[in-house]
């Protein structure tokens, strides 16, 4: 029987766990720059001039100007911690997303649509987790919030019926009642609309929804883009739809000039030659009026001259009556 060393088979598994180790450090340092990427150009960093207690480990530093810097690392984090917590629910619908601010509506209901949780993008109704005789009475495992101090009589509703609450905390925020703080800034569309992207998104890689290593795509097989969830002026909207019906009627108004110019033969009349068969066409005219035109017109007037007449030298009659004697 062949004899192993297994001091070499010990350096060899450390060996291969090592760069095991070091190829997942690896790609995970890559995801996390390119996310941080995104946050930072959605200014999730950006911070208020006022800075709350408990929120001073999240911050980086003051500007001169007076605007903590949120460390967006820590936001990272914190991202994935959540999407952990959330993952352990069994059924999504336990999960309830709350937004008071108009900015995060679209957010918190494509959040809802990806994950399968339940959305709440209206003002909240005071007594929906305590009153159990309101009509939107809800018993949620856990809460999202997007303001803790806008959606603060969520939090504190949740507190008095032990709901775990998730929130996203700017440097001014309180966070009294919340398990899970995510510093970002949470009132920039942008930055509300990525960071319920990277949360739905980190959620579903746990579940085995979306490849950790791929794009991800939806159910339809089209691919999740960040833009669906930003905030959507209703203004803009209707001046997207007025160009878009402007470049319609253009369209169609460049076609019916098109269907136009066409020839005898079913084909299409170039312009240029249109114009030079114009041109040559107004030439010809104007040579028939000179010169053929004038001659043909003096012609016929002769003719007409040199016609019998009835009743005038038994013209007419004259040559009837030939043609009978000829007959």
């Amino acid at each position: 029987m062949a004899s192993y060393d297994a001091g070499k088979l010990t350096n060899q598994s450390k060996r291969s766990s090592k760069i095991y180790k070091d190829l997942n450090l690896d790609f995970q340092q890559n995801t996390a720059t390119k996310d941080i990427q995104k946050m930072l150009a959605a200014k999730c960093h950006i911070g208020t001039r006022n800075l709350e207690l408990a929120m001073s480990d999240y911050v980086w530093r003051r500007r001169s100007d007076g605007i903590h810097i949120i460390n967006v690392g820590k936001t990272w984090e914190k991202l994935h911690l959540a999407a952990r917590i959330i993952v352990t629910i069994e059924n999504p619908a336990d999960v309830l997303a709350v937004s008071a601010r108009p900015y995060g509506g679209r957010a918190v209901l494509k959040f809802a649509q990806y994950t399968g949780a339940q959305a709440d993008a209206k003002r909240y109704t005071p007594g929906t987790f305590t009153n159990q005789i309101t009509q939107n009475f809800r018993e949620p495992r856990l809460l999202i919030v997007t303001d803790p101090r806008t959606d603060s009589q969520a939090v504190k509703e949740a507190s008095k019926v032990n709901i775990p609450v998730i929130a996203f905390c700017d440097s001014d925020s309180p966070l009294d009642c919340v398990d899970v703080a995510i510093p970002a800034n949470n009132k920039g569309k942008y930055s509300i609309g990525l960071l319920y992207y990277l949360l739905a998104r980190e959620i579903n890689r746990l579940r085995g929804a979306a490849p950790r290593n791929d794009e991800w795509m939806g159910e339809d097989g089209r691919p999740v883009s960040v833009d669906l969830f930003f905030y959507r002026d209703p203004e803009e909207i209707e001046k997207a739809v007025e160009e878009q019906e402007a470049k319609r009627a253009a369209a169609y108004e460049e076609q019916q000039q098109q269907e136009q110019q066409v020839d005898d033969f079913g084909g299409q009349v170039d312009p240029q030659m249109q114009q030079g068969y114009d041109m040559q066409q107004g030439n010809v005219d104007q040579q028939w009026d000179q010169g053929t035109g004038a001659q043909a017109n003096q012609d016929w007037q002769q003719q007409q001259q040199q016609a019998p007449v009835p009743g005038q030298d038994g013209g007419w009659d004259q040559q009837q009556g030939q043609q009978q004697q000829w007959s």
